[in-house]
C-alpha cells in the first residue's frame, strides 16, 4: 500500500511517503520554499499544499501520483464547527474550513494524474496519534502504549488522550476548545515580542533565566478537570508582566512571567499523564505528539517525575508531523503491520558525484581527505566552527548530525559566538552531541535520547569543562548518537575526544535566523560564503576559509 501523508491547513506544511508499512520519505515545505515554516498560520493560507515536498517524496520513491492508494490529509473539516461555537475569535477561520474541504481537488491540480477520490481526511490529533505511536521502536510499545496528543488546536480540540492497542486508537478523551495550552503558549509567545506559532522555543529557553513568581495567577487561570481535561481562561498577560515589543528589551518581569507559564504547563502535563496512565489500565509506555511535545523541559520532568516508565516523542512532534501520522494511520487499517520509523534523515540526500559537481560549478578550492570526521574534528579541536552537510536532511525541527554547525564545547564564549554566526538572541543555549555509550558518565535524564527532546542535568565536575552546552539552569539539550546508525558522526566524535579530552561537540542547526535549516549543497556553500564558518564537511569533501589577506587587515 503506497500512501502519500500532508499537512497544509495550519502551518509547517509537509509531506511524507509511507510503502507498504515502511517510511519512505518524510519532509517539510519551508526546505523547499525557504520561507521559514512554510507558510503563516492564517485562514487565508490554508489553500497553500507541500506541492515541492510531495513532489520530491514520490520521485525519492521512482512513484507517480496515479500509483498511489491512498492520501492522507491531516485535518477533517467535516469535524469542524464555527469558530464562535469554538470559543474563538477568528472571523475567518471559515476560510480554513472551506479549504481544507477542497483539499482533494487542489492536490489533484498540484499532482497530476492523481484521483481526487483517493484523497482522505484524518482528524488532525489522530494523525498526531498515528506520528507517534505507530512511528515509536518497539521497545516503547509500538502500536501498544498510551498517547497524549497536546497543541494549540484541531478541528475542534486542543488535546487527546488515548491508547494504541495492536495499532488501532482507542480515543479516552478530548478537550474542547477554546482550552488550550498550545494557545496558551502561542499568546505568552507573541506577548513576550517573538513571533507567534514559530517562537515558542525561545519563550521556553527565556523561562530558565525567570522566577516563577506568577505561577498563583496561572494555576486560577489553568486547571485540571480531574476528568482527563482542563480548563484554561484567557490571562491578563499585560496585568502580570508589560508587553515587549519586537525589538523592545528583555527585562527581568518577562522572563519571570515566562517561568511562570512554563512551570504551570509542566505541572499540568503532568496531571493529563497521571489520569491517562490509570484511565489506559496503567501501560509502561506513553508517546507523545503535537506541538507541545516540542517542550523538551516538560517532558524531561514528565519522564522524571510521571508515571510511565518510558516516555517516547515523536522528533516531528509539530503539525510537519501529521504529515507522516496522517500516511500511518492510513496504512494501519489494512491491519498490517507497520515498522518503525528508522530515524529523522528522513529528507533529501546527495550522491558524492552531486556534490562534487556543486563544488566545481561554485569554483571553489575544495579537498577530499582521507577522512572528513578526522579533519572536521581538527578544525574544532582548533576552536573552529565547521558546518557538516552529511546524508539526508532532517524532519522536524532538530538539527541531528545531518545539517548542522558544529564547535568546541570547552570554551563558554562559544555560546556566544554561534548565537552571532547564527544571529539569534544570547539567551538561546546550544546542545552537546554525545556517544550513546558515553552521555551517562556526563548527562542525568532519559537515555538514549537520540533526537533532543529531553533536557539534561550536567553532573558535577563537567559543567566547568563543557561550558558552552551548559544552560544558564545547568542543563542541557543533548542528542546522543549510536555509532551503529551514525557512524560518521561517532568518528567525529571519538576523533574530537582523542584531541581533545572531551567526548561533546557543540551541534546546532546549520542556518541563520529567520530561514529554515540549510537542505543542499548550494544553501551550504551560501551559508558557508556568508558566516564566519571555518570549515564546511560537506559529503566526503572539506572546503577551508581562507586566511584574511594581511593588507586587508
Amino acid at each position: 500500500m503506497r500512501v502519500l501523508g500532508i499537512n497544509a491547513v495550519f502551518h509547517d506544511p509537509a509531506a511524507a511517503l509511507v510503502v507498504d508499512g515502511q517510511v519512505v520519505a518524510a519532509a517539510e515545505e519551508e526546505r523547499f520554499s525557504r520561507r521559514k515554516h512554510g507558510k503563516r498560520p492564517v485562514p487565508f493560507s490554508a489553500w497553500e499544499l507541500p506541492e515541492r515536498a510531495a513532489r520530491w517524496c514520490l520521485d525519492a520513491a521512482g512513484l507517480r501520483p496515479d500509483e498511489l492508494d491512498a492520501v492522507g490529509y491531516s485535518f477533517d473539516p467535516s469535524l469542524c464547527l464555527p469558530a464562535d461555537r469554538l470559543g474563538l475569535s477568528d472571523p475567518w477561520d471559515w476560510l480554513r474550513q472551506e479549504y481544507a474541504a477542497r483539499a482533494p481537488q487542489f492536490l489533484a491540480t498540484a499532482l497530476p494524474g492523481l484521483d481526487p477520490a483517493l484523497v482522505r481526511f484524518v482528524p488532525h490529533h489522530a494523525a498526531h496519534a498515528a506520528s507517534a505511536a505507530l512511528a515509536a521502536p518497539a521497545e516503547y510499545g509500538q502500536g501498544d502504549c498510551a498517547v497524549l496528543v497536546l497543541d494549540g488546536r484541531g478541528e475542534r480540540a486542543s488535546h487527546l488522550a488515548g491508547r494504541y492497542e495492536k495499532g488501532q486508537l482507542t480515543p479516552l478523551f478530548s478537550q474542547s476548545l477554546p482550552h488550550s495550552l498550545g494557545l496558551l503558549y502561542e499568546q505568552l509567545t507573541e506577548h513576550l515580542g517573538f513571533l507567534r506559532s514559530s517562537d515558542e522555543y525561545k519563550v521556553m529557553a527565556l523561562a530558565s533565566y525567570g522566577t516563577p513568581r506568577f505561577l498563583g495567577a496561572l494555576r486560577e487561570a489553568v486547571t485540571v478537570t480531574g476528568t482527563g481535561g482542563f480548563t484554561a481562561a484567557r490571562v491578563d498577560l499585560a496585568a502580570l508582566a508589560g508587553t515587549r515589543r519586537p525589538d523592545g528589551p528583555i527585562r527581568a518581569e518577562h522572563a519571570d512571567l515566562a517561568a511562570s507559564v512554563q512551570a504551570r504547563l509542566e505541572e499540568v502535563v503532568i496531571d493529563l499523564a497521571r489520569w491517562l496512565h490509570d484511565a489506559a489500565g496503567g501501560p509502561a509506555a506513553l508517546v507523545l505528539a503535537g506541538g507541545v511535545a516540542l517542550n523538551c523541559v516538560a517532558n524531561a520532568r514528565l519522564a522524571g517525575t510521571g508515571p510511565f516508565r518510558a516516555v517516547w516523542v515523536q522528533p516531528a512532534a509539530g503539525d510537519a508531523g501529521t504529515a507522516l501520522g496522517a500516511a500511518l494511520h492510513l496504512s494501519s487499517l489494512d491491519g498490517k503491520p507497520i515498522a518503525p520509523m528508522p530515524g529523522a534523515d528522513l529528507g533529501r540526500g546527495y550522491s558524492d558525484e552531486q556534490i562534487e559537481a556543486e563544488l566545481r560549478r561554485a569554483r571553489v578550492r575544495y579537498q577530499r581527505p582521507a577522512s572528513v570526521a578526522a579533519e572536521a574534528a581538527r578544525v574544532l579541536a582548533a576552536n573552529g566552527v565547521v558546518a557538516w552537510f552529511q546524508g539526508r536532511a532532517e524532519y522536524g525541527p532538530r538539527a541531528l548530525g545531518h545539517r548542522s554547525l558544529l564547535a568546541h564545547p570547552g570554551h563558554a564564549g562559544n555560546t556566544e559566538r554561534l548565537n552571532e554566526v547564527k544571529g539569534r538572541e544570547q539567551f538561546r543555549p546550544v546542545a552537546p552531541m554525545v556517544l550513546a555509550g558515553r552521555a551517562g558518565e556526563l548527562f542525568d535524564g532519559v537515555l538514549p535520547s537520540p533526537y533532543m527532546l529531553f533536557t539534561h542535568r550536567v553532573r558535577d565536575g563537567w559543567r566547568d569543562r563543557i561550558p558552552a552546552v551548559v544552560h544558564v539552569d545547568g542543563t542541557a539539550r543533548i542528542q546522543t548518537v549510536d555509532p551503529a546508525a551514525e557512524p560518521l558522526v561517532a568518528e567525529l566524535l571519538t576523533r574530537f575526544e582523542a584531541a581533545t579530552g572531551l567526548p561533546v561537540v557543540v551541534n546546532t542547526s546549520l542556518n541563520t535566523a529567520g530561514r529554515p535549516m540549510v537542505d543542499t549543497p548550494a544553501e551550504a556553500l551560501e551559508l558557508f560564503g556568508a558566516a564566519p564558518v571555518d570549515l564546511l564537511a560537506i559529503g566526503p569533501f572539506t572546503v577551508a576559509r581562507d586566511p584574511l589577506d594581511p593588507a586587508s587587515q
